[in-house]
């Protein structure tokens, strides 16, 4: 028979509910920084898992009374590896690769932090979780080192000109004004019918404003078609 008790219920909502505010206080800073796994994903992510962790405990409370003579075993913590495991998959989903960077990792790690925060409030470790999840703003907020710090990029310069003239020399006159930016290759390509010469230049650099100025000067070259910047593989 159904038996319900006003007393645990209201627990378990206010579990649910807190649960529900530390992930969507997590994903509310992933949407505002335009990531797909946003407020709703993070809610849900704690929420459930909150949710299972409750279930898990459930389970143990259920078959308590059983000695160890009966077949019935049961791991408390079963249901809640699982949800920690099957975080990987979500997880995954969130992270894209870039020609030259790997992004959505905070935001994955942001659902598996989450998952774990749930899993502390169904259980009752609600200062913990609490705990962890202000935290967790704090570095989300604060720590926003790559704005602060340079750090290497690679990139493709390609330069079109009109003619079969070389254009080399020109070509590394302009970078060396510029230290930030070394040469690691240069692909070479002439096409004969059209009278064309196209060099595709790999950079390894720090970060830097200059792309304008580098951008200005080759467009003062004499017989220049095209210039093209784009993002690099990081090797």
């Amino acid at each position: 028979m159904f038996d319900f008790n006003f007393h645990e219920a209201l627990a378990a909502l206010v579990k649910l509910i807190l649960a529900a505010l530390m992930g969507g206080a997590v994903g509310f800073e992933r949407e505002s920084h335009g990531q797909a796994a946003g407020i709703r994903t993070n809610l849900l992510v704690t929420m459930g898992a909150c949710l299972m962790m409750m279930l898990s405990l459930h389970m143990e409370e259920l078959f308590r009374h059983l000695n160890a003579d009966t077949t019935v075993r049961l791991d408390p913590g079963r249901i809640a590896s699982y949800a920690i495991a099957s975080m990987g998959f979500l997880g995954a989903g969130a992270i894209i690769k870039g020609k030259g960077s790997v992004r959505g990792l905070t935001t994955a790690a942001g659902l598996w932090l989450g998952t774990g925060i749930g899993l502390a409030v169904g259980a009752g470790y609600l200062f913990p979780a609490i705990s962890c999840t202000l935290l967790s703003l704090l570095v989300l907020y604060g720590l926003r080192l790559k704005k602060l710090l340079p750090h290497d990029e690679y990139t493709i310069l390609t330069l079109k000109f009109r003619g079969l003239e070389r254009k080399l020399e020109e070509i590394r006159k302009i970078l060396s004004a510029y230290p930030e930016f070394h040469i690691q290759f240069i692909n070479f390509q002439q096409n004969i019918s059209s009278r064309s010469r196209t060099y595709r230049l790999r950079l390894l650099g720090r970060e830097s404003k200059s792309w304008g100025d580098i951008v200005r000067e080759f467009q003062e070259l004499p017989e220049i078609e095209e210039i093209a910047w784009e993002e690099a593989e990081v090797p």
